[in-house]
């Protein structure tokens, strides 16, 4: 078995944990579309009847008929799972039940619409998690989606229809698919089951027929339903040939396969296979295949090759730099890895190819017989001449394997001419191609072809007799001379190959357990700091870099870069700039490219979280594509540690606020509960001064007033100490009923008598207010709270307003003052606990008021808002659903002859 077709050990076994892993799951099938009533939803239970009939239970899981008499006509004799009722914002919806289909178990559910939001306080906010969690317990799932719904989409289709549709899915779940039915509908058909009202009720059929369903649109979106669904089958299909041994290329997709060389004509092939791909509209690869021959490039050249890879890169190709013994084969090789058809290569005019050495377009004809070839004629170099190899062996890069070739065949004639009398010549021979191996893993193939003729040459001058001349005594040893002539070169070609794929394997290894060495350091740091040490190790060892490493803080700030032991030399607004565009800058880049400074953002799967900047000794090694490709590794290893230290420290400080939060509570609710018994005393004893007969004096009274006024006010904030830790802990349970609203405010208005003083509270409620179901006794304490609040923070004897209307799903109630309003960005600070208006200031509180009003409101699934009014003062909002109160039946009076005389 040859090389290109010996699968690769490591890729077999990640497909046999693969297809283990798979056999656990579930089967995911989604029947996809181009929109909304091309018959998804019928074409699944067409085929769950199918399956039904063949013996496989099926399970309803959710299914949206919107009323079409033909999709629930396909429904009659399947059984389905009943659906979750949910209470949301007063009315009960019916949702999919996920544990109930977990503990029914069926071998298919189908569960329509995947890109469905839940209902909020479900498991999961959308429903293909829902399906993610079944196909982990080994259900099978077919489900339903259109192309608007895909998250790579999403905007574009936006774009061509002027409607966001605002419920995606991630692209890996479609991909993920284990299959994918296409149901397609022209665009006249679809509009004409429009207007039959096959889709949509009559009125609302031709207002989507102006909107949405317009036939440009259908045509624009079954395009890109057609061409998602050829890309998924596509790599589908190169999944599969992945899996089998090297196959001939299927041209069932146009590409294209550009090879790119070391001379400076190599652009034109490059340019000439962008428009080539354009206009064929097919992807295409630039790969750059680095041979023995090829390895001591001198500097320029190995530089103009890295130019035209990232030409290539920058006209949308994607690039390689591949390494073996013959271009050809590994061209061959990768062409079929990628299912790659055509190959373009570049022909020079008036070069001249040796009979013996058959040129690059024919090897690759010969090895892949598959592959269409085309080339692209290139300007003929002067003199006739191709650059394909580097020039002769007396260009100075050559010369010191040239000299140990010589000094070793040297050293051998010198060892070996004492011993003349004791070994045989055979023996001799096998010393001199000992020395030719030495300098074909040393020096390579060059000085190997040299030593073996020297090799020949000195066995015959010194040991071959007539000795000292190259005048042979016999026809023998000519035979004796081509054997070792040839077996000399066949040894050092063969070692000087091995050795260059030892060393290309060496690199490769080296780079991996580089890498592996960094994500295991990083999965132990729990600190910025030791990322960046760890990143300036990394870089220093493996490109002999400095690096900076730059980190946001809690409010997505780029911070100056964290101190380390070699810190590169950086430019704060060009790493503000790579953080702000989420794009690389500096050194080899688009933006800033003469500068001798690398920057990558740092990107997570959350957000951008830093810029790592890499600084070279030797700029040369980042255009490297390799290099480039470990900096982007790199750069995401980092990107994801920072990542988890970040919500290591989220986790962290959460905890410590919820235990801070817990033993305030507790300390609060301890405290409260022991001052409330001599609390209420004092209250009372207030109360009997002021009553006590005979009347207390003028002095007296007011004292009395006094020690009353500050009691009640301590109970009150007691009262809000006590309920505020009672309703954290979850120990208050509601008891809502259907309260009259005025009844309610009324009741505040009298608790409040003594704060408000001889303020004018002015009432408006509309005559036909709802009833409104509520906890009476808490919502009357926030109503308590929000009057104790404007008395005192307003001027005396200015008017408070309060106000309610019922819309249609939920209800509103308002008070408003005429004080000073609340301080500007702190209308959402001041719902806090012990937070207040202003920060300084000589009107008595804790700022608990309007902490427990929130509290309260909340836990009726309403909202509270504070706002200035534009004519000066401040208004407090509460939104609570409305909700269906109960029909009191009206009792019919009775008639003049029923009555009692």
């Amino acid at each position: 078995m040859s090389d290109t077709q010996r699968p690769d050990p490591d890729q077999l076994l990640a497909q046999i944990r693969q297809d283990e892993a798979q056999q656990q799951r579930g089967r995911l099938k989604i029947f996809f579309g181009a929109c909304a009533g091309v018959g998804k939803t019928y074409a699944m239970l067409s085929a769950a009847r199918a399956a039904l009939a063949q013996g496989t239970q099926v399970l309803v899981g959710v299914v949206e008929t919107h009323g079409r008499a033909e999709t629930e006509a396909l429904l009659q004799g399947l059984e389905r799972l009943p659906l979750r009722q949910v209470e949301y914002k007063g009315r009960r919806l019916g949702e999919f039940d996920l544990d109930g289909a977990l503990a029914r178990h069926p071998p298919l559910i189908l569960i329509d619409e995947l890109a469905h939001s839940n209902v909020a306080g479900s498991r999961h906010p959308k429903r293909w998690q829902d399906v993610e969690e079944l196909l982990a317990a080994g259900i099978h799932v077919w489900s339903t989606m259109n192309v608007q719904h895909l998250e790579s989409l999403n905007d574009i289709v936006g774009s061509i229809t002027g409607i966001r549709v605002w419920e995606t899915v991630p692209d890996r779940i479609f991909d993920g698919a284990d299959e994918v039915v296409m149901v397609d509908l022209p665009p006249d058909d679809l509009l004409q089951r429009l207007k039959e009202g096959k889709v949509y009720l009559a009125h609302q059929a031709e207002r989507a027929v102006r909107n949405f369903f317009r036939k440009g649109n259908l045509i624009a979106l079954r395009e890109l339903a057609l061409r998602r669904t050829a890309d998924r089958v596509d790599s589908e299909m190169l999944e599969y040939r992945g899996r089998i041994l090297s196959q001939p290329v299927w041209g069932t997709r146009g590409s294209l396969l550009v090879g790119v060389g070391i001379n400076e004509q190599d652009e034109k092939t490059v340019r000439s296979s962008a428009r080539l791909a354009s206009q064929l509209d097919v992807p295409w690869h630039a790969v750059y295949v680095e041979t023995p021959r090829l390895q001591r490039l001198p500097e320029a050249r190995r530089q103009r090759t890295l130019r035209t890879l990232k030409l290539a890169q920058e006209l949308g190709a994607e690039i390689a730099v591949l390494a073996g013994q013959d271009e050809a084969e590994v061209l061959v090789k990768y062409a079929r890895q990628h299912n790659l058809s055509k190959v373009v290569l570049g022909r020079r005019g008036g070069s001249r190819s040796w009979r013996w050495r058959a040129g690059l377009a024919d090897r690759i004809a010969a090895q892949g017989a598959d592959l269409d070839l085309l080339q692209i004629a290139l300007p003929a170099t002067r003199g006739g001449r191709t650059e394909e190899a580097p020039r002769g062996p007396g260009s100075p890069p050559y010369l010191p394997g040239y000299l140990m070739a010589v000094l070793a065949v040297g050293a051998i004639t010198l060892v070996a001419t004492p011993l003349t009398e004791v070994f045989e010549r055979t023996n001799i021979v096998m010393l001199f191609l000992l020395a030719v191996v030495a300098v074909a893993v040393r020096c390579g193939r060059g000085p190997a072809v040299l030593a073996a003729f020297l090799a020949v040459a000195s066995f015959d001058f010194f040991f071959v007799p007539p000795r000292f001349t190259l005048a042979i005594s016999g026809v023998q040893y000519l035979v004796t001379f081509a054997v070792m002539l040839v077996v000399a070169l066949v040894i050092g070609q063969m070692a000087a190959g091995l050795t260059y794929q030892a060393r290309v394997a060496q690199g490769g290894e080296d780079r991996m357990r580089g890498l592996y060495e960094m994500s295991r350091q990083l999965s132990a740091a729990l600190m910025i700091e030791q990322v960046a040490d760890i990143a300036s190790q990394f870089l220093a060892s493996e490109l002999n870099a400095r690096s900076a490493l730059f980190v946001t803080d809690l409010q997505d700030r780029l911070r100056p870069p964290v101190p380390t032991d070699e810190l590169a030399e950086v430019d704060a607004a060009v790493a503000q700039w790579c953080f702000d565009k989420e794009e690389p800058a500096g050194h080899g880049t688009d933006t800033l490219p003469a500068g001798p400074t690398l920057y990558l953002p740092l990107t997570a799967p959350m957000r951008v979280r830093g810029v790592l900047a890499i600084q070279p000794r030797e700029n040369a090694r980042l255009a490297i594509p390799e290099q480039r490709r470990l900096l982007d590794t790199c750069a995401s290893l980092l990107a994801i540690s920072l990542e988890r230290i970040h919500y290591i420290e989220v986790a962290q400080s959460s905890t410590l606020q919820m235990e801070s939060e817990r033993m305030r509570n507790s300390l609060i609710g301890a405290i409260s509960h022991d001052l409330r018994t001599p609390l209420t005393s004092l209250v009372g004893l207030a109360e009997a001064l002021v009553q006590a007969q005979p009347p207390l004096g003028g002095a007296h009274l007011e004292l009395a007033n006094g020690i009353r006024e500050l009691t009640l006010r301590m109970n009150n904030l007691l009262n809000n100490l006590l309920d505020m830790a009672r309703l954290e802990s979850g120990a208050v349970e509601l008891k809502r009923a259907w309260q009259p609203l005025e009844e309610t405010i009324g009741s505040a208005l009298a608790t409040c008598r003594l704060a408000l003083g001889e303020r004018q509270v002015e009432v408006a409620l509309p005559a036909d207010m709802p009833l409104v179901q509520v906890d009476a006794v808490l919502f009357e304490r926030v109503l308590v709270n929000l009057l104790e609040n404007a008395a005192k923070y307003t001027p005396p004897g200015t008017p408070i307003h309060i106000g309610a209307a019922a819309r249609r799903k939920s209800f509103e109630l308002w008070i408003d003052d005429w004080g000073p309003g609340v301080p500007p960005g702190r209308e959402a600070t001041i719902f806090n606990k012990f937070e207040r208006g202003r920060k300084e200031s000589a009107i008595p509180g804790m700022g608990l008021g309007l902490a427990l009003c929130r509290t309260i409101i909340e836990a009726h699934g309403g909202s509270i808002s504070a706002s200035n009014r534009p004519g000066g003062g401040a208004r407090f909002l509460i939104t609570l659903p409305r909700g269906e109160p109960p029909q009191v039946p009206v009792e019919d009076e009775p008639d003049d002859t029923q009555r009692q005389p």
